[in-house]
């Protein structure tokens, strides 16, 4: 006899807090998501199209921090600055202030890009790796696509003005995202408050990062400012509280000031209001599935992907996560078989399903002593 079995694996004993209305940020378009989760908990607009400025620089890191875990290129190798590249050094914008013939380490370069915002740290670094800053961009607008940005286009290294350098805040949390997830060493240069370059062709120049939360202790250790007068200023941060991250992202602040206390109302009111369970560890985590019929009366079931689970804290009286199958499962049973499911309801609405594979294969038991075990569960029930 089959039976549809399920399991509660969460218990919840936590007390519910009072939880705000969410809160009104005054940008033209911004988005708040939970890292682990990627569960969204707060959009303006969120596939509103946007100039990123400045924000464009996480792209060109990315694509930097690609190269070095492929072993193609290293943080000692150095670039030989073009005139290109020091010119926009000279013409007002965000600058590392370098010189033209200066050989410079791609370290500091990208030290430049991330800390001192300096555009002419992004031309040198794409040509001292691509030749050219468009055969760069390229490989951006090629990264872009593999990372899933389908609202974005990248025409320069810097993000200067450009009408054909757009992207979404969506976007650009999808992008922030695989920058902390995949190189979490490198992520390590966008909390850094200050870089000083010396070989400026005159006295050495300190710079400090233009993300003003990252001064605050708040937990905040990134990411990436922009500003562009057609845009007005918009920033990308991500906190972290104790294992939980989320990541912010907002664009059309009308000042500087703005930008930073509407971001931090922003990721307060996140961390606040939303909490985030982590259900299963891709490929560690297991789970005990009864089996029928085989030589093991149980094996142990694992998920091929972190399964972690954000909700509303008024809803958590409403929230359980089961691991349900129709069993015991039936043996033969290879390893990796889908075997059961981890579904999470909110008010008995099921909001995500996992499946669960077999760690293990499960030989089905002898013609006699399978007799034996299909009476015994016809008679007792017992399988």
């Amino acid at each position: 006899m089959i039976n549809y079995i399920k399991i509660p694996i969460i218990v919840f004993l936590l007390s519910i807090s009072v939880v705000s209305a969410k809160p009104n940020i005054k940008a033209r378009t911004a988005i708040l998501v939970d890292y682990q989760s990627g569960k969204i908990l707060y959009e303006l607009q969120p596939d509103h199209s946007i100039h990123p400025a400045s924000m464009t620089k996480i792209m060109t890191s990315i694509i930097v921090f690609d190269l070095l875990a492929e072993g193609k290129i290293s943080l000692n190798d150095k670039v030989t600055i073009s005139e290109k590249a020091w010119r926009m050094s000279q013409a007002g914008y965000s600058s590392m202030f370098i010189m033209i013939n200066d050989e410079i380490t791609i370290e500091n370069l990208l030290k430049g890009i991330i800390i001192a915002s300096g555009n002419d740290a992004c031309v040198a670094l794409a040509e001292g790796i691509a030749g050219t800053e468009e055969n760069f961009v390229s490989l951006m607008n090629e990264k872009a696509e593999e990372i899933g940005m389908s609202s974005t286009n990248f025409a320069n290294t810097s993000g200067i003005n450009d009408p054909d350098n757009y992207s979404t805040v969506r976007d650009i949390a999808l992008m922030s995202k695989y920058l902390i997830k995949n190189y979490p060493i490198y992520y390590e240069y966008f909390k850094e408050t200050e870089f000083t370059w010396e070989r400026t062709g005159g006295d050495p120049i300190t710079q400090g990062n233009r993300n003003t939360l990252l001064y605050k202790n708040i937990g905040v250790d990134g990411i990436k400012t922009g500003h562009l007068a057609v845009e007005q200023y918009s920033l990308a941060s991500s906190i972290k509280k104790d294992t939980r991250r989320l990541i912010s992202v907002g664009s059309g602040f009308a000042t500087n000031s703005l930008r930073a206390s509407e971001s931090r109302k922003l990721l307060s009111w996140g961390l606040t209001n939303t909490i985030t369970f982590e259900v299963s560890k891709k490929d560690l985590t297991h789970f005990d599935i009864n089996t029928w019929l085989g030589k093991d009366k149980s094996i142990p079931g694992y998920t091929k992907e972190d399964v972690y689970v954000t909700i509303d804290k008024k809803n958590l009286r409403d929230f359980n996560v089961f691991i349900e199958y129709t069993g015991p499962v039936k043996a033969p049973i290879k390893k990796d078989d889908k075997i059961a499911f981890i579904n999470v309801y909110n008010k008995n609405k099921l909001i995500k399903s996992t499946p669960i594979y077999a760690t293990k294969k499960n030989k089905k038991i002898n013609f006699l002593l399978s007799l034996l075990t299909s009476f015994n569960f016809l008679i007792w029930g017992d399988a």
